[in-house]
């Protein structure tokens, strides 16, 4: 009888358990502490006075403040007073870039981005002006910045699929049959989290379900497999700033350009292609924010409708790319997917030849602000 080949599994690497815990209370001891607040930054694109902040207060007055104005640089963002914080409106954005400052999109929360190259933290927590602190079910107030940063300090499980969700989460472990080659996990560098009240519908969904409101609780983390695209939205989101930053541009939108509302997710196809091939996790789940306002459907889709019909041409692509091996920095595999929009998109619209251009300059303004954060992650 001939002997089946025996299949390699995927070598895990980082945020291995060294010390198996004995119980949930000693989890976060063997797998190191939750960052200084030092260590995270937090990113809030806006056009309007900041008074949501004062809900955020106890969560965030320990932490710094990149607020990224949008619109007119003229006029004055109030901000409630106690925060250490750092606003950046156009003109400063255009003195400090100069010429690559047209890769930062104006009129859209796409600048955002503008504050991960600005930011000297390791991690980023990104957040909209309209969200605030929302409950459980038990009637607590959600610390969501806690949250991520306990998701994105511990490993991800990218490569098989854990029934329990999250094993690293409190109360759950790895499942029989889970194989122990790769209970280590990967290091996790994303946490996206999810909304209560105003879910985050596209025009057309909108449209349909007018009243429609997300009121449903689910206490679960997951990894997203490998080889699985995910719509990643930039409204409560964190990530490892020094490891997987420069894959996070939220592209060209807004004013002069044919497309918005796609920036966030177009940052999230990139970015989840680049962790497939250097084998980096990518959570999703908790926390939940409460989303306040509903934006304007009509508005939306004025704003979305190409991006509708090329999202079936957009997507194939994500699904099927490939990173040659040459590519063992973050910042050489977002070149060269670059190239691939280049080469293999622009046939779609002539708007795919300058978003690869726009990839590129970021990727040059990336590595001007931020010498010694490349992307550092070596391919497996």
């Amino acid at each position: 009888r001939r002997e089946r080949p025996r299949r390699e599994l995927p070598r895990t690497r980082r945020g291995g358990r060294e010390n198996e815990r004995e119980g949930d209370g000693d989890r976060m001891s063997a797998l190191g502490n939750l960052p200084a607040p030092e260590d995270v930054d937090i990113v809030i694109p806006t056009i309007r006075n900041l008074d949501f902040l004062e809900q955020w207060r106890p969560f965030f007055e320990r932490h710094k403040l990149i607020i990224v104005q949008d619109g007119d640089p003229s006029r004055v963002v109030k901000i409630p007073e106690g925060f250490n914080y750092e606003l950046y409106n156009r003109n400063d954005i255009e003195r400090i870039l100069g010429k690559r400052a047209e890769c930062i999109s104006f009129k859209d929360s796409a600048c955002r981005c503008f504050g991960f190259l600005v930011s000297k933290a390791k991690y980023v927590y990104t957040i909209d002006d309209d969200c605030f602190v929302a409950e459980d079910p038990q009637g607590n107030k959600i610390n969501a910045l806690d949250q991520h940063l306990r998701n994105i300090s511990t490993p991800s499980t990218p490569f098989f699929f854990n029934t329990l969700y999250d094993p690293f989460a409190q109360g759950s472990d790895f499942v029989r049959g889970y194989p122990f080659s790769l209970r280590e996990g990967v290091e996790t560098v994303v946490s996206h989290g999810l909304w209560l009240n105003i879910p985050d519908y596209d025009a057309p969904t909108q449209l349909v379900k007018p009243a429609e409101r997300n009121t449903r609780y689910v206490n679960a983390v997951m990894t997203v497999p490998k080889g699985s695209l995910f719509p990643m939205c930039g409204m409560n989101l964190t990530f490892n700033r020094e490891v997987i930053g420069p894959a996070m541009y939220f592209g060209l939108m807004g004013h002069g350009q044919p497309l918005g509302r796609y920036d966030d997710m177009w940052a999230g196809w990139c970015t989840k292609v680049i962790c497939d091939h250097l084998s980096l996790g990518v959570k999703t789940g908790l926390p939940y924010i409460w989303h306040s306002k509903a934006s304007d459907p009509f508005t939306n889709l004025k704003k979305e409708y190409k991006g509708i019909f090329w999202q079936e041409e957009i997507i194939p692509f994500f699904q099927s790319v490939t990173l040659s091996d040459d590519c063992q920095t973050v910042c050489d595999c977002y070149l060269e997917l670059a190239q691939k929009v280049r080469d293999e998109l622009s046939d779609l619209d002539p708007y795919f030849t300058k978003l690869a251009d726009a990839m590129g300059t970021w990727i040059e303004a990336w590595k001007e602000l931020n010498p010694e954060a490349q992307g550092r992650y070596p391919q497996k």
